[in-house]
């Protein structure tokens, strides 16, 4: 054997799909253009469960009833709390076999308004903002910002707001400095170069009009119209989940369109892909549970995070409905905890190990294990997992690859995989290596967000 046939059979690299499947580049395309509605119509959690049970209903899932029976191929689904989202297809073999989780969430970083936000300083009005996740606050700075969310009134009604993202809404922004006196600013860390208090969206400068000498008229002004358009008043923000998020629609990048620009990929990429996959899956061989989970990006935490028991117990009942032992299901079930990870950046390149990090159009990416330096925080799955998941997606013709969240002592970040690990489940993390992520427009390629779908699919089927 010469040394170049032995080097193609023990060696080994991950293929670029266009140059390996090229036929494959429309078909992503095509798959990608819900995608962007997906996530044009779902800029929060609560938006993203709305769009997600609208999906749902429309393939013929019913909402769970734990005192029923269910028979292989019935849809399911159940909401819990208006944020978060478990859908099932039930499987030919009975649950205490196990049944295959595919967990992504729905949060992404983002401005949240703090709980008496208006106020007016030298005849502007603003909003105080407390950011949610790790963002770099420099990013949020000087761009178009939409408001999202939901105002409950003393009454009980339910307030939705959603303001500039349609033509001819107003949008809003954080002021940042000139260059020409930023000079103090300058000297900052970049950390700090714009800090959490300085977070402030401008909503006004016109003072409301009358005879009287009023105190803080712009103010004043903005709560009128407030009032006038949706009904609330200063102290309804008491009751109130208000969100800023950037007001970009997700658009084809490069001049070759291969990639997606958007905010809020970093979950909902593979949010979209799983629940897709659910859906397109009439008959699995084991019941499939999809999770659509909100908080990951602040701990997985709360009733809607992760690390409570609603996942937990919603597998409980479909134990109970086939007379197993809960303990059991847990056991024999596999999890994809999907979640992106950190694409190889050319310009960044010392921050990332290359042989062991994911690349832009090569697939999705399998991370054995998350946390940070010491592998702190990480689920770290098992070579026996590893095996059956890859196996799995080879058998199917899913492109893939592996990769780690950068260098080891460059930083690191964690999942739901360790929550779900928990449970007694095996579990690892799979999802779409994304560009600038946590920023306001992330950056992911079409054919990776395809394989990722594909890879579900499998998932499903074994």
């Amino acid at each position: 054997m010469s040394g170049k046939e032995l080097q193609k059979q023990l060696t080994w690299e991950f293929p670029h799909i266009g140059k390996e499947k090229p036929q494959q580049i429309e078909e992503a395309a095509a798959f990608c253009e819900g995608y962007k509605t997906f996530l044009n119509r779902g800029k929060t959690e609560r938006e993203c469960v709305k769009t997600a049970e609208e999906l749902l209903k429309a393939a013929g899932y019913q909402v769970y009833d734990e005192t029923k029976t269910y028979q292989p191929g019935d849809k399911v689904y159940q909401i819990n709390r208006g944020k978060s989202l478990i859908a099932a297809t039930f499987g030919k073999r009975p649950v205490k076999e196990g049944v295959r989780i595919n967990g992504a969430h729905i949060d992404s970083p983002r401005l949240d308004l703090k709980p008496m936000p208006l106020y007016e300083k030298d005849e502007m009005a603003l909003f105080k903002t407390h950011y949610y996740g790790g963002i770099r606050k420099y990013q949020w700075t000087a761009i178009p910002l939409a408001m999202h969310g939901v105002v409950i009134k003393a009454d009980g009604e339910a307030v939705e707001l959603n303001l500039g993202e349609n033509p001819g809404d107003p949008v809003f922004c954080i002021t940042d400095l000139l260059p020409h006196l930023a000079g103090e600013q300058n000297e900052r860390k970049l950390k700090d170069g714009v800090q959490g208090e300085e977070l402030n969206i401008v909503v006004g400068s016109l003072p409301f009009v009358c005879e009287e000498d009023i105190k803080e008229a712009v103010k004043l002004n903005v709560l009128q119209i407030l009032h006038e358009q949706y009904q609330i008043t200063e102290k309804d923000f008491l009751r109130a989940e208000v969100e800023f998020v950037p007001a970009f629609k997700a658009s084809d990048a490069g001049l070759d369109r291969s990639m997606i620009g958007a905010y809020g990929q970093d979950d909902r990429v593979c949010a979209y892909t799983a629940l897709m996959a659910e859906i397109d899956e009439k008959e699995p061989l084991y019941t499939t549970v999809t999770v659509l989970t909100d908080k990951e990006e602040i701990g997985s935490c709360g009733n809607t995070g992760l690390d409570s028991n609603y996942v937990g117990d919603f597998i409980i009942w479909l134990a109970q409905g086939q007379g197993a032992d809960p303990k059991e299901v847990f056991r024999n079930s596999i999890c994809l905890s999907s979640d992106v990870n950190a694409a190889y950046d050319p310009t960044f390149h010392q921050v990332y190990e290359p042989r062991n990090s994911s690349y832009i159009n090569k697939g999705c990416v399998l991370t054995k294990y998350t946390g940070s330096r010491g592998k702190s925080g990480s689920n770290d799955a098992s070579a026996e997992l590893m095996a059956k998941i890859i196996g799995i997606m080879d058998r199917e013709g899913v492109c893939w690859q592996i990769g780690e969240l950068g260098a080891v002592d460059a930083g690191g970040g964690g999942t739901i995989a360790k929550f779900v690990a928990s449970l007694n489940i095996d579990v690892v993390d799979l999802g779409v290596p994304i560009l600038s992520m946590h920023s306001p427009f992330e950056l992911a390629s079409k054919l990776d967000v395809y394989h990722t779908y594909k890879a579900f699919r499998a998932f499903c089927r074994g």
